[in-house]
């Protein structure tokens, strides 16, 4: 009785979830997932039972699958169960086996809340999990964040064992005898959590037998930490982020007086999909030349001049849009253009690079919309010569990134507007046009 009110008095403190809530809890059959849905009953929470099928032991795993069915008809409540070859989707996706099944149980989960309406996913992870998470973090290198381990509450997802330690719910079982399953590949070190719950975590234990409790005592002092972490990097990012539509600027001066300076870099580029490793190279753009960059699987980040730019890597597929005569509006990449015919009389020309003014007489159709490249030129407006495009957006001072997103508009293989910079003279309006073409850029 103590562990079952310990379980309420848990719910309460960290406010899991309430006794009206649809709860789908995360079944084994295991001695941990046994005992939560023993406490769910007895706290009279209205429960589901769903389990997963891994194929990863065989005849074992269909014999668990069974016993988690039976243990659902016994509570009277609903059954959800999947089969995975999760052997052969690691294989495919180049993944652990671990990492591959909590994808797989995670996704299928949070697909039978959203089509069964169930508020929460409760599993069975407990104190000795924890402490498992918090060392396997502390050797990985996950900085505090990884310190405090698992979270009782991460969105829909509740841990509503993690105050009991795995000796608890073991006599609890024998207390109200429970059946339960034993999943022998727990005793072998293929996995990495094996390994340091059968291993690492046992030799520390010899040298210090108060080791598992001092870790759950850091464990709380770490989660308090990373609250106070959490708030001073938010004053420094606050002081050096400057989101330009998709991209991020950082002043690259301001950046080398900021203190701590590896740990601020870390965590602006953290959700980009940079690595803790690549924060050095990062730290080395600072006083680099402008043009190089660090790339991530989904980022780049660009030195230019006195800024570090964060721009999401560009699609690499060629982009051709075609602009009839009778078009009106192109949508494409960069934003929309919107295409008038005038008369130069109705006409009110005035000087904006979002806005080219071109001679209708000296127009043909179709137009191609396409992203410049190397070897292109055009007579920029005013020049009898002509100039090659890279040379053009040099003399802008454009950054990488605004390069790679400089649009231009060809007509029978002559370039007659770079969209949003300059047109071609030989497209110009001149005195004696009477139609002209009025084509305006609205960038995203």
């Amino acid at each position: 009785m103590e562990l079952f009110k310990r379980f309420i008095e848990y719910n309460k403190k960290e406010n899991l979830f309430q006794q009206k809530d649809r709860l789908l809890l995360a079944v084994s059959g295991g001695v941990d997932s046994v005992v939560l849905c023993a406490m769910c009953k007895q706290a009279g929470y209205n429960f589901a039972i769903a389990h997963c099928n891994f194929k990863l032991r065989g005849a074992a795993s269909d014999s668990d699958e069974k016993f988690v069915q039976a243990l659902a008809a016994s509570y009277n409540v609903d059954f959800y169960v999947t089969v995975f070859n999760t052997t052969a989707i690691a294989a495919t996706t180049k993944k652990s086996i671990e990492e591959t099944a909590r994808e797989l149980r995670y996704n299928w989960f949070k697909s039978l809340c959203v089509e069964n309406d169930y508020q929460y996913i409760v599993t069975a992870h407990h104190a000795d999990d924890n402490i498992e998470t918090a060392v396997m973090h502390f050797f990985r290198g996950t900085g505090i964040k990884g310190l405090r381990g698992i979270l009782p509450k991460q969105g829909n997802i509740v841990r509503a064992l993690l105050f009991a330690r795995k000796d608890e719910l073991e006599a609890f079982t024998k207390i109200k005898q429970l059946a339960f399953v034993t999943d022998h590949t727990n005793a072998e070190n293929e996995y990495t959590r094996n390994y340091f719950r059968n291993t690492v975590l046992p030799m520390v234990s010899e040298k210090y037998p108060e080791a598992k409790e001092n870790i759950l005592k850091n464990i709380q002092r770490f989660t308090d930490t990373e609250i106070l972490y959490r708030q001073s990097v938010e004053v420094h990012i606050k002081k050096l982020v400057e989101k330009k539509g998709n991209e991020v600027h950082l002043p690259v001066l301001k950046l080398l007086k900021t203190v701590p300076l590896p740990t601020v870099v870390y965590e602006i580029i953290k959700d980009y999909a940079f690595t803790a490793h690549q924060a050095d190279e990062v730290m080395a753009l600072l006083k680099s030349e402008t043009g190089k960059y660090v790339q991530s699987a989904t980022h780049r980040i660009i030195k230019n001049r006195n800024w570090l730019i964060i721009a999401p890597l560009q699609n690499t597929e060629v982009q051709h849009v075609l602009i009839e005569e009778k078009d009106t509006d192109v949508d494409f990449e960069a934003g929309t253009l919107h295409i008038e015919k005038l008369t130069t009389a109705k006409a009110q020309i005035v000087t904006d690079s979002s806005i080219a003014f071109l001679n209708a007489a000296e127009i043909t159709y179709p137009l191609l919309l396409r992203k410049w490249k190397q070897g292109d030129y055009f007579y920029p407006l005013g020049m009898q010569k002509k100039k090659k495009l890279n040379r053009f957006l040099i003399d802008q001072k454009s950054s990488l990134t605004q390069k790679e997103n400089t649009w231009v508009i060809e007509m029978n293989k002559k370039i007659i507007w770079i969209v949003g910079k300059r047109i071609d003279d030989r497209f110009k309006v001149i005195p004696s046009t009477t139609n002209l073409l009025q084509i305006s850029y609205l960038p995203k």
